[in-house]
Formats: structure tokens, sequence, C-alpha cells
């Protein structure tokens, strides 16, 4: 079914790369090796000028405006048109947008919501969204948390999960060195990842455990202020921050790491932590969002509260000293990340595209 199937995919693309950018990018890369026709519609596309960015209104409206000039001729020409959604003003601006043009061209439109912040951003603008979805043909999301999000609204949702690359994220086949603990953060440096927490975690860490080391794979706001935080700890020369990598890179990373630690207060479905399982890398995370939607406490990943760094740090050791303990999380991690693999996901999106082609539309509001 998929193809000839002519298909507009509208969303960000690395650089930076992200979560939702290197879903973006490897769907498209996927469905076209499927011999559907893939044109990519990016809503992150390079500002004109360096005095444009530096200017938040302008450098919206600015981008905007050829930005639906693309949508109004991409969609002159596309069977469907898969829309990767998130919260915010990313929604209103981007999201929003390509909907409304898919609906006055006639495209039937899926939407693809993958916001780990749904829940604040629906309290908030319910009306708003239920109004634009009922001129969609799909609503998707990634994880049974934000199906349910968005159920508290009224809204219904099919589940399609994230891709995650098993043959780029793979486990390392030659032996660990025990001379050096590698934590690996990969997460952004924003306040919603709380990589202080992990700071503060590696600070209780080093006490005991000084060959303990950290990489905080990640851009944000926050870095010079993370920075003077592992100063101030003490830490700053366990620490690096190498900036966000792209995805071979990010591959060698979860490969190198004795443990991959996920801080954040608010989340969905991080591909970080199925990239970590798929590389064979124990997983310590907060217990958050959708976190427990896809992992299982104790079997492929120790989980512990937000904002709780000691409690991190002892997750932590508990893998690092725990060699049997370390193993089980890694088998099991494997093994049930295998659902991610584009084998196990690609005819969930067929079904998808060939009900909105049908015009049997999932329904956006229960009775």
């Amino acid at each position: 079914m998929l193809r000839g199937l002519k298909l507009a995919l509208v969303g960000p693309l690395p650089p930076p790369s992200g979560g939702m950018a290197n879903q973006t990018r490897q769907l498209g890369e996927l469905l076209a090796n499927e011999g559907a026709v893939v044109t990519i519609v990016q809503v992150n596309a390079p500002y004109p000028g360096k005095v444009v960015e530096r200017v938040p209104v302008v450098r919206a409206v600015v981008r905007l405006f050829p930005y639906v000039v693309r949508l109004f001729r991409v969609m002159g020409t596309a069977d469907i048109v898969h829309v990767m959604a998130n919260s915010g003003w990313s929604w209103h601006l981007f999201a929003a947008p390509a909907i409304m043009v898919a609906r006055w061209r006639g495209v039937p439109s899926v939407v693809n919501y993958r916001g780990g912040e749904a829940a604040t951003f629906l309290a908030a603008s319910h009306a708003l969204v239920r109004f634009i979805l009922r001129r969609s043909s799909a609503l998707v999301v990634p994880s049974r948390y934000l199906h349910e999000v968005f159920s508290t609204h009224r809204i219904e949702s099919d589940i399609v999960p994230n891709i995650i690359d098993l043959e780029r994220f793979r486990p390392r086949t030659e032996p660990r060195s025990r001379n050096a603990l590698h934590i690996l953060v990969p997460r952004n440096l924003e306040p919603i990842y709380d990589v202080a927490a992990a700071l503060h975690a590696l600070q209780i860490l080093r006490r005991t455990l000084p060959q303990v080391r950290m990489t905080v794979a990640g851009s944000g706001p926050e870095r010079e202020q993370l920075e003077r935080l592992a100063s101030e700890l003490g830490v700053a020369d366990a620490v690096e921050f190498c900036g966000r990598v792209e995805r071979d890179v990010m591959a060698s990373l979860y490969r190198d790491a004795d443990v991959v630690v996920n801080p954040s207060l608010v989340d969905n479905m991080p591909n970080s932590v199925l990239e970590a399982l798929a590389s064979g890398v124990p997983v310590v995370s907060t217990n958050v969002g959708g976190i427990p939607c896809i992992v299982r406490d104790g079997a492929t990943a120790l989980l512990v509260p937000p904002g709780a760094p000691a409690e991190l740090a002892a997750a932590v050791r508990r893998v690092l000293e725990d060699a049997t303990l370390a193993a089980e999380l890694r088998q099991n991690g494997l093994r049930d990340v295998r659902q991610y693999a584009w084998s196990q996901v690609r005819d969930q999106w067929a079904r998808v595209y060939e009900a909105a082609l049908a015009g049997s539309r999932i329904a956006m509001e229960t009775a």
C-alpha cells in the first residue's frame, strides 16, 4: 500500500538533532525505502540572517509565510499529509496551519502528536485543539500515556509507537573496561529535563566511586548555568558537555556507556530511553509521564521519583555495582525494544494511511 503513495511529511529536521527531528528524518527515509514518494515540508528551516533570528516575533512571521506557501504547493500533489505535532506555539504556528491547509486543499491529514507537555497544553487549549483536530483525518500518538491524556478531553487517538533503528543502535560487542564508569545523560539542557539532578547525583556517586564520569549529550539555554553548577559541585573535571550530536555519534556514546540516566520532570516517550535499550545499556529514569508505559521498573529499567538526586544516585550505584542486575536489565530491554523496529511499526502506519485515504477517519470525540 505504501508503494507509490505521495506523502507530504510536515515536521522539523536536524540540525539540531532532537527527538522529533530525528523521527521526522527517519520516518521519511523508511517510507521512501518502501516506495512512497515523500516530500518533507520543514518547519524549522534556517532563518534568513542572524538579525531575524534574534527577534522572536519577527522570526516567527518571516518563517511562517514561506512555510504556508510551501504547504499549499506540496499539498497540490500529495495523496496524504503526515503532520508531526507538538505542544505550545509549535502547535499554533506549524501543526494547525498544516491541518487547515490540507483541509482546504481536500487532502486527508494524519496528525502525529508527540508533545510530552500535552497535559498542560490541553488543559488550557483543548477547545481550540479539538476544533482543529476535527479538520483532520486521524490523530495518532506514540504512547498509551498520551492516548490517556487526550481521552480526558474527550479526544480519541490511535497509538503507533516511535521507531528505533536497531541496526544503528545496537549493543557493543567488545568487553567493557571497569577502570572508568561512564554515565550518559542524553537530554536537552532545558528546565523540564532537570540535568541539574543528574549532576547532583554524580557528586554523591563520586564520594565512593571517584572513577565515575558523565557525558551530557544535548544543547539548550541552561548550558552555562549547568556548567557553573558542575564547578560548584566539584565535578566539572568528570563531566563533558558535548552538545547535541548526530545519530551515528550518539550511537557510539550509548555503546560506550555503563548506564543511561533520564532525569526529566516531564516526558512522553523519549527516543533516548528506547535507543539506550536497543544499545544494551541499563537505564535509570524518573517515573514521570509516559516512561512507565515503555519500561518496566526492575525489569527493563530502574525508576525513581523526579527531583530526587539521592535516589537517582542510589539507583545508578545499584546498576554499576550489581553485574547480575545490569545484565538482566540489558537482556530484558533488548527483548522489549524489538517492538519499535520498523518491521513492526510499518504496517501500523500503512493501516492509518489506508483508513485516512478511504475516508474512515478516527473519531475525534467520544460520544
